[in-house]
């Protein structure tokens, strides 16, 4: 009998140690898990934060091109329409092209009394 209760004490404190051990090993997975988690989060919020400074600095930079876009046609409306009614001042007579200021660069009377910019 003594031989079964040995043995027995023996079997329990293998289950004892082993349950400690798996324990612990549960214990340091957890850790470990919270940690990759905790790691891959970190590296997606930064992930996406610079996705969206990127995003943010490209509409930036598009809305700038269409801005400028925008202002040169206007300036070159601006300029026809002027240079359209000098033209049609010109044309109509209300004006005399003999009382236009001379233009550096005019050589002659062929040239359009209207100064153009291109």
């Amino acid at each position: 009998m003594d031989v079964f209760r040995k043995g027995f004490s023996a079997a329990r404190d293998g289950v004892t140690a082993a349950a400690e051990k798996t324990k612990a090993g549960v214990e340091e997975a957890a850790s470990k898990t919270r940690d990759g988690v905790l790691y891959v989060g970190n590296k997606t919020k930064d992930s996406v934060v610079s996705s969206v400074n990127t995003v943010a600095q490209k509409t930036t930079e598009q809305a700038n091109i269409v801005a400028d876009t925008a202002v040169s046609g206007a300036n070159e409306v601006a300029q026809a329409t002027v240079d359209g009614v000098g033209n049609a001042a010109l044309a109509s007579g209300l004006v005399n092209p003999a009382d236009l200021p001379q233009v550096e660069g005019e050589a002659g009377e062929n040239q359009d009394p209207v100064q153009t910019s291109s």
